[in-house]
């Protein structure tokens, strides 16, 4: 079968509806157990830091918050471009439900870095880059949602959302970047260095644990909702 066969296939309704439902019980469960070993390594298994003693563990919130509000917007740029370029609706559907729980998480990330920063920096906010371009992307998100609910023929809502999303891209690689772009507070690469990691084994397995579960929760509500548009109509654009 052709690739272009089986990514048609994929934007068929019945057919998403069908694989949808047959995953979510399994992602449901695999979510469930990864975040309580996230949880209780971070907790409990976890040595405190030696530096930062137990306030450290708030990285295992704030970090994968801040991971989700990045792939969450990647995953909405990249079902911006396949609706735009090929029209298929549930790609749409799929932008659309991202972006509350892609807001959530941002929210979550600033909140959390916040309180991490207190303690550690001595500040609640500081203009930082990396704090100010992650502020931008919680603005993209209210813009995106606020920009839908705005237009109310349903087509020219997703085709004015897809331009934002697409336009509004350009702020991910400034978020992820500004650490070695520009003097901030906020530390280096630590999960990306695999050759020479940063971070101990004991921190580190939670820690993708709970990013991993977060992951798929966010994945577990999308398939939801999709299944939902599917099923009332709302994500079929005329």
């Amino acid at each position: 079968m052709r690739v272009m066969d089986v990514f048609h296939r994929l934007g068929s309704p019945k057919y998403c509806y069908q694989i949808l439902g047959y995953c979510l019980p399994w992602v449901s469960l695999l979510c469930a157990g990864l975040m309580v070993y996230g949880v209780f390594g971070g907790l409990f298994l976890a040595p405190p830091d030696y530096q930062q003693g137990d306030g450290f563990r708030m990285i295992y919130i704030h970090v994968p918050a801040a991971f989700l509000s990045l792939m969450i917007y990647g995953i909405i740029f990249v079902s911006s471009v396949i609706y735009v370029v090929w029209h298929i609706k549930l790609a749409d559907a799929v932008a659309k439900s991202s972006a509350l729980l892609g807001a959530t998480y941002t929210v979550i990330a600033l909140f959390s870095g916040a309180l991490w920063g207190k303690p550690m920096w001595g500040t609640w906010w500081i203009w930082d880059a990396r704090l100010t371009s992650e502020l931008i992307l919680l603005f993209l998100y209210v813009g995106y949602m606020g920009l839908r609910s705005a237009i109310p023929n349903p087509k020219r809502a997703a085709q004015a959302c897809a331009i934002l999303a697409i336009v509004g891209m350009m702020d991910i690689p400034i978020i992820h970047f500004s650490v070695d772009w520009w003097a901030t507070l906020h530390q280096g690469a630590t999960l990306a260095k695999f050759a020479k990691p940063s971070i101990a084994p004991e921190m580190l397995y939670p820690l993708l644990a709970m990013i991993a579960g977060f992951g798929l929760f966010y994945a577990v509500i999308v398939s939801i909702r999709v299944r939902g548009d599917i099923i009332i109509g709302a994500g079929k654009i005329p």
